[in-house]
């Protein structure tokens, strides 16, 4: 970044703000706003309220009142920064990515704050855990929305709610209900997420994946080994036998001689049916100690819902090649034809998130915040949030456009290699999806791509 281009970034800073204007009832306000941005961009060590006030020659309760108490609509400022993202960032084959993070707080007036598992020091530890939607598109990502993960202590707790001034529709959900309302604010205010993926823990209650399933949301997400299913689909009983004795029970329901669902675990160790699916090699990046490959296989897989099977899902199973005892385990909901790559792609996007969160707390102070309200903690979000997307977005013009392919699908149903997930060995794809449509919707027309011939995975298995 040379000289000129820093003396434009103040201007374009204010015309950026500006268009956050109408949710501020005064003046005053906004100007806290453009000094909280300014404090969280400027070089300060900590960037709490009380050194961005005294950087800027205030005093820290005039921002302190700003988070607080000053009349301003937040939930307007995070629609109208996404309704941005979806405008100025669409593209054919975005991913959105859902990950939660720690912040590690001493005292205990902060609200959420308790002894619990912090992902940022990885260990059980006195901290606040906020939850958050990522969006990624092509070689842009920004955080685009986060919420408090209350605990059940303090939801049981609800004269100490109302000292931390939260209010009494606010209670404990578990985080996957979090991550479904994040995921669906987003799609209200335009964000087209093609593609979603989280880590394992989110679908340790398969709600989750059906709640995405009823939504039409394609994604492929990391699962635990323990996360049980069907290889084959399993027969159902669809009448009452005529000579059958006792209560009729409910129809359709599983036959007596179907196999309970088993894990995965199980599957890779015993299932014929996905022992002689062969293992395919993927480059997924280059790091400071080489190349990491990855090999992987998939199949459809029948999950659990209400008694009966759903329709097939994608089981995909990769095992690290420098470290065999390395293996992970995703579940997704994709339409046939979808390319191995494609899934792998998705499936390690998680870094995105990642960086975002490393980018927020180590530059811009995400963690930093010193509050005993709800609303000062949910401000302070989003305003961290507003910086992350202009520096964003400056650093992707500056930076230009990267060249070559991006790796995602074009429209007419092929694949682009791209460093992450690329198959060492092109062969024919067998695998299977679980509908009929199109992986890469509304898609804009690509350039003619050779197609790698593919088959199904049921003919495969057959």
């Amino acid at each position: 970044m040379d000289a000129k281009q820093i003396k434009q970034l103040r201007p374009r800073l204010n015309a950026y703000l500006g268009q956050f204007d109408d949710c501020f009832a005064r003046c005053e306000p906004v100007a806290h706003l453009q000094t909280y941005v300014l404090g969280q961009l400027s070089d300060l060590p900590r960037k709490s309220i009380e050194p961005i006030a005294d950087a800027a020659g205030q005093d820290p309760r005039t921002l302190q009142q700003f988070l607080a108490l000053h009349e301003w609509d937040h939930p307007r400022v995070r629609d109208i920064l996404q309704q941005r993202v979806a405008r100025e960032h669409p593209h054919p084959c975005s991913i959105g990515v859902i990950d939660e993070t720690g912040h590690v707080k001493k005292g205990d007036k902060t609200p959420g704050v308790r002894r619990q598992w912090c992902g940022r020091l990885g260990k059980v530890d006195n901290c606040v855990v906020t939850v958050h939607m990522a969006y990624a598109a092509g070689d842009f990502h920004c955080l685009i929305d986060s919420d408090l993960f209350l605990p059940e202590s303090w939801d049981d707790d609800r004269e100490r709610c109302r000292r931390a001034k939260i209010p009494n529709d606010v209670m404990h959900r578990p985080k996957w209900q979090i991550a479904l309302e994040l995921r669906d604010r987003a799609v209200a205010n335009g964000i087209r997420f093609n593609w979603l993926t989280f880590d394992e823990h989110y679908p340790m209650n398969p709600e989750f994946l059906f709640a995405l399933d009823d939504r039409g949301q394609y994604y492929i997400g990391e699962v635990k080994r323990t996360f049980t299913g069907w290889l084959a689909e399993p027969a159902l009983l669809y009448k009452r036998h005529p000579r059958a004795k006792g209560p009729a029970g409910r129809f359709p329901r599983l036959k007596k001689k179907n196999l309970p669902p088993i894990t995965l675990e199980n599957m890779l160790k015993y299932s014929p049916q996905l022992r002689k699916i062969p293992w395919e090699k993927f480059h997924i990046k280059d790091t400071e100690k080489g190349a990491m490959v990855w090999e992987a296989k998939a199949a459809p897989i029948y999950l659990k819902r209400n008694g009966l099977p759903t329709w097939p899902h994608w089981l995909v199973v990769a095992r690290n090649v420098e470290n065999p005892e390395e293996i992970k385990y995703f579940i997704g909901y994709a339409p046939a034809g979808t390319p191995l790559e494609v899934l792998l792609h998705v499936g390690f996007s998680r870094w995105r998130v990642e960086r975002c969160f490393e980018d927020e707390k180590s530059e811009l102070g995400m963690s930093h915040f010193e509050v005993r309200n709800y609303q000062s903690l949910q401000r302070h979000l989003i305003v961290t949030s507003i910086t992350h997307l202009f520096l964003a977005e400056v650093h992707k013009e500056l930076r230009g456009e990267k060249s070559g392919p991006d790796g995602l699908p074009s429209a007419d149903g092929q694949f682009r290699a791209d460093p992450l997930a690329v198959g060492l060995r092109p062969r024919p794809q067998t695998v299977l999806g679980s509908r009929g449509r199109d992986y890469c919707r509304d898609a804009e027309p690509q350039p003619a791509i050779a197609a790698v011939p593919r088959e199904s995975q049921a003919q495969a298995i057959a």
